[in-house]
């Protein structure tokens, strides 16, 4: 009887250590798997098509409106300056917009360009923008030149999917 009674104290006496190294192989894995997400690949995209400017979309172009543009400047939670340049797209014409591609050029205070931008108003699983209707668009920088001249930039339309 004393042999097992010994066994058990001493079972009752390694539980702390036990769960010790357990703990520590835990924050182990923990912090692996937390580095090897830090540091995994991004992946890879396909590159965007450029969008269709034939005769068509030229001529529907022209039903396109940038209403109440306005550029605005935060922190973000680093305590760095972001700009947001935003506005309301309204579609005046008989078709939807699948997607729209823009060529935003920012100026200095001699009017010449020091950021010439492509960018598409809509993501790929966006809703169409029904003709007659609004939305609403923002465009995000987190650097542009120091030369710039603070003023909302020159907007073109250089890429459109009608519906």
């Amino acid at each position: 009887m004393n042999g097992s009674l010994g066994s058990g104290q001493e079972e009752h006496r390694n539980t702390p250590l036990v769960l010790a190294i357990g703990g520590v192989a835990v924050l182990l894995l923990s912090g692996v798997l937390y580095w090897a997400l830090l540091h995994a690949p991004e992946p890879i995209r396909p590159p965007e098509i450029p969008l269709a400017m034939g005769p068509e979309e030229v001529e529907y172009v022209s039903h396109i409106e940038i209403l109440e543009p306005q550029v605005a400047r935060a922190e973000n939670f680093l305590n760095q300056e972001v700009t947001f340049v935003f506005g309301t797209l309204k579609n005046n014409g008989p078709r939807a917009i699948r997607q729209i591609e823009v060529t935003l050029e920012f100026h200095d205070v001699f009017n010449q360009v020091v950021l010439r931008d492509k960018d598409r108003l809509f993501g790929n699983d966006a809703i169409p923008l029904a003709s007659y209707h609004t939305r609403d668009f923002q465009l995000t920088y987190e650097t542009l030149p120091v030369q710039w001249n603070q003023a909302y930039p020159t907007v073109e339309i250089t890429g459109l999917a009608l519906q």
